[in-house]
């Protein structure tokens, strides 16, 4: 079992930024890869980044050059970052992180809780 704890989200204005971690524990040696999405009300949840545990990353096109996806090991915990710069009210969505396996970014095996990212205008 995984156990992922989303951070940093909150109400930012339009062009600032955010930080969100998501740190993970239990059996974390399962785990190859780690992906952050996002769903917005009445829409599909999707992937905005993805990290392998080589560091390979993966963006949507419209989060390129705006969003940085990191692995972070500080003091023995392990946590994957997503710095997001220049946001826009379209980023505003609730936003999961998820651990997966199989290296696919379509079937997560663990979600976490989610942690709101709001953008006004």
């Amino acid at each position: 079992q995984v156990r992922l704890v989303e951070s940093g989200g909150g109400l930012v204005q339009a062009g600032g930024s955010l930080r969100l971690s998501c740190a993970a524990s239990g059996n974390i040696f399962s785990i190859n890869t780690v992906g952050w999405y996002r769903q917005a009300p009445g829409k599909p949840r999707d992937l905005v980044a993805g990290i392998t545990g080589g560091g390979s990353t993966n963006y949507a096109d419209s989060v390129k050059g705006r969003f940085t996806i990191s692995n972070s090991r500080d003091n023995a915990k392990n946590a994957v970052n997503l710095q997001m710069n220049s946001l826009k009210p379209e980023d505003t969505a609730v936003y999961y992180c998820a651990a997966i396996s199989s290296g696919s970014y379509r079937y997560p095996d663990y979600w976490g809780q989610g942690t709101q990212v709001t953008v006004s205008s």
